[in-house]
């Protein structure tokens, strides 16, 4: 591991020489790639740098201790040789998760679908707070959240709702959601005040770029017709909703939130790539089984990860054992805590399969 590292810092401090070259910045291309790969390492050099700062700092203590007789410098020495210590663990720690292989779809922006599973109208219900719930979570990451089509149901629920969502490491936080998530609660119709279990399903894909995903557009039927539901100004008036067969799969994408027909069949193009690509990663995953078994249920949709508890006030995600007392504020777009400890968990069974490598 050291090896390595120490290879990266040379390499890092020749980039940060190439980057200060004066004529480097003139060729854009290769200037973007530079700084890219600039910020990629420099998050592990300089994690790097401090634990060889704390390596020293141990053997200025223990030199200090051999040599030293006047008690006071003694019991300093020992302080800073624990600190030190201390550090150390951590850092290595550290340093083990900044080189876990990096996933490559992390930095992109995601396709979120949203589907109401078992329980009818509180199902929905529980589909459009999901939504909400996610909503004001990309908002706080200051993310744009894009709807892409959305089937309702009358009262307010949405029987599927599809989205883009738009920010920087949108993937890599969200990519846990994948799943069945399970409600429990007394629904308002309910007059005997008994509590139903209704479910959700919800998907994260990562948005696939032209290059992730040929389509052949032999492969593809285009049907325009009016959009329905509530529409403002022009969006039911003209034949601008799409709709999207891909035939080899048999996936039908609806998208109709445009005013124009051309945007529309743009966002089902995106969404169309979209699926194709994860269709394509939950294949790979699948024939991966040991890795796939490393990872904290990131793909498996038919898998119960969650119960929003409503009469207790809990949440629990099943795959780590994570029980929260704080529903509203989840429910309200406060679900780091949930994350952090999803991605914490994710990284130590990646580093405990390292280590049996």
């Amino acid at each position: 591991m050291f090896d390595k590292l120490d290879d990266m810092l040379i390499h890092y401090e020749e980039l940060m020489h190439t980057l200060g070259e004066p004529d480097v910045a003139q060729d854009t291309k290769r200037f973007t790639k530079l700084m890219k790969e600039q910020a990629e390492l420099a998050p592990i050099v300089e994690a790097y740098r401090e634990y060889k700062k704390a390596k020293q700092s141990i053997e200025d203590s223990l030199q200090i201790l051999e040599e030293e007789s006047d008690e006071e410098m003694r019991e300093l020495a020992k302080e800073e040789l624990s600190e030190s210590k201390k550090r150390v663990e951590e850092l290595e720690h550290e340093l083990k998760v900044l080189l876990l292989p990096k996933d490559p779809n992390d930095d992109k922006n995601i396709i979120l679908e949203i589907r109401a599973g078992a329980g009818g109208d509180e199902a929905a219900l529980f589909a459009a707070e999901l939504y909400r719930m996610y909503c004001n979570y990309a908002d706080s990451q200051h993310w744009k959240v894009e709807m892409i089509s959305l089937n309702e149901n009358g009262i307010g629920g949405f029987k599927e709702v599809v989205a883009m969502v738009t920010g920087k490491g949108a993937y890599s936080k969200l990519k846990y959601e994948s799943g069945v998530h399970r409600v429990q609660r007394v629904p308002e119709t309910e007059s005997g005040g008994r509590i139903h279990t209704s479910t959700a399903t919800v998907a994260v894909m990562p948005e696939a770029e032209e290059v992730d995903v040929q389509i052949d557009m032999n492969d593809c039927r285009i049907d325009v017709m009016r959009a329905s539901g509530n529409g403002g100004q022009c969006v039911n008036t003209t034949d601008s909703a799409v709709r999207l067969t891909h035939i080899p799969t048999g996936i039908v994408i609806y998208s109709q939130t445009e005013k124009s027909q051309l945007q529309n069949k743009e966002k089902a193009f995106r969404l169309l790539r979209s699926k194709l690509y994860d269709m394509e990663l939950e294949k790979r995953q699948n024939s991966e089984a040991e890795e796939r078994r490393s990872q904290i249920g990131t793909g498996d949709r038919s898998e119960k990860i969650r119960t929003y508890n409503f009469p207790q006030g809990r949440v629990t995600d099943h795959r780590i054992k994570l029980t929260l007392y704080k529903i509203d504020s989840i429910m309200n777009g406060d679900i780091q805590e949930l994350l952090d400890n999803l991605i914490a968990a994710d990284q130590s069974a990646k580093l405990a399969k390292m280590s049996e490598e």
